[in-house]
């Protein structure tokens, strides 16, 4: 039975009219991994951008990792989860880099006003630039964007190189499963629904009916007590209409990669049906393959949507990779890819080489007739 709390904290949730102040100490935990997720973690004011939301102000999360003085990482999370997407993954990272990761409005322990609020992907790579200048202060850094975040990281890329004095640098890119282009995904009726503005509030106050979970699957009673912070699952509706904003703004975002002197680390969870592999073969065919600066392609063959939640020590030695050296010139990968396969395991990461159609130059003695092969005299 639900305690007299956890009744107050859900009406408190589900009737303010306004925004919420994310630092909710009264709240009730069911999970430990959210709890300490949470209390890990601080908060910086953010006034937004978007003309419609009128100047307000929202309270953001963010947590850090790891020493100072180590090169930075920057972690950018999807929807409709938070910055806890990456916990497996950051215990693999953490010893080597300074780790930042943040939820965006509307997301995890962030403010989530549902009182007309819009929740835009422009927004939101401005966030970035205020969080890493003024926040976190880092002056060069690597960024890893997964989902809703790649749209938030190529927008923020864009940003970046339109601005002659961005005051740091982004010296590393990670691209993961994403609906980058939304014309190859394959999209579930949730989101579809989330863009109808009948279906969706009624799916949205079904949900948000469901009561909590109080045991159980500790990562799923840690997505619960996330969801439950600042009544986030009615925060749904609103954020999910990013999909309109990715769609108006696709092509441009993607054009922000042959353009841009980051080196690129494009990893994919194979079996994504949401997010298909159609879609990295197409956006690397088109965006990246060309790219004279450093740029690799990964398939993680047994991941799914979330290859840092499904196969975290893969991703993070492919971060590793690409931060230390280790990915291959255009001249080498053939040869890379002939040794790294002899070692790979089933589940390890696929290295794909760049796409070069040449004439073969085969040895000349011996040609094909139709007669047959013969040796040339």
């Amino acid at each position: 039975m639900k305690s007299v709390l956890e009744f107050s904290v859900f009406f408190v949730l589900l009737c303010s009219p306004s925004t919420l102040l994310a630092q909710d100490d009264d709240f009730v935990f069911y999970s430990d991994l959210a709890r300490d997720w949470y209390q890990g973690g601080d908060y910086f004011e953010w006034t937004s951008t978007t003309e419609d939301n009128d100047a307000a102000v929202v309270n953001v999360f963010y947590r850090t990792w790891g020493d100072p003085t180590n090169p930075k990482l920057v972690l950018i999370h999807g929807f409709p989860n938070s910055s806890f997407d990456f916990y497996k993954m950051i215990p693999y990272l953490e010893d080597e880099y300074h780790i930042a990761a943040l939820d965006f409005p509307g997301s995890g322990f962030s403010d989530k006003p549902l009182n007309g609020y819009n929740y835009m992907l422009a927004e939101n790579a401005e966030i970035v630039d205020h969080f890493v200048r003024e926040v976190v202060r880092f002056e060069d850094f690597a960024l890893f964007t997964h989902d809703r975040g790649v749209s938030i990281g190529l927008a923020f890329l864009g940003d970046y190189l339109d601005n002659p004095s961005p005051g740091y640098t982004i010296n590393y890119h990670f691209l993961s499963n994403s609906g980058m282009f939304l014309p190859l995904a394959n999209l579930v009726p949730f989101q579809m629904a989330l863009l109808d503005a009948e279906a969706g509030p009624r799916m949205i106050e079904a949900q948000a009916a469901q009561p909590r979970l109080t045991d159980g699957d500790p990562e799923a009673l840690a997505f619960s007590d996330l969801f439950a912070f600042n009544d986030g699952r009615r925060a749904l509706l609103y954020v999910g209409r990013y999909l309109l904003e990715r769609q108006a703004n696709e092509t441009r975002w993607l054009e922000n990669l042959p353009r841009s002197p980051v080196p690129v680390a494009y990893l994919w969870g194979l079996t994504d049906t949401v997010n298909p592999v159609r879609i990295p073969i197409h956006v690397w065919n088109t965006y990246l393959n060309d790219r004279e600066v450093e740029s690799s392609f990964w398939i993680l063959p047994t991941a799914d949507h979330y290859p840092q939640r499904d196969r975290p020590e893969e991703v993070a030695r492919i971060v590793r990779m690409a931060l230390t050296g280790q990915i291959p010139s255009r001249e080498s990968e053939s040869a890379f890819m002939r040794r790294y396969a002899a070692s790979r395991s089933a589940d390890d990461a696929v290295y794909v080489g760049r796409s070069r159609i040449a004439e073969l130059d085969f040895p000349s003695s011996i040609e094909y007739t139709p007669s047959g092969y013969r040796t040339a005299n």
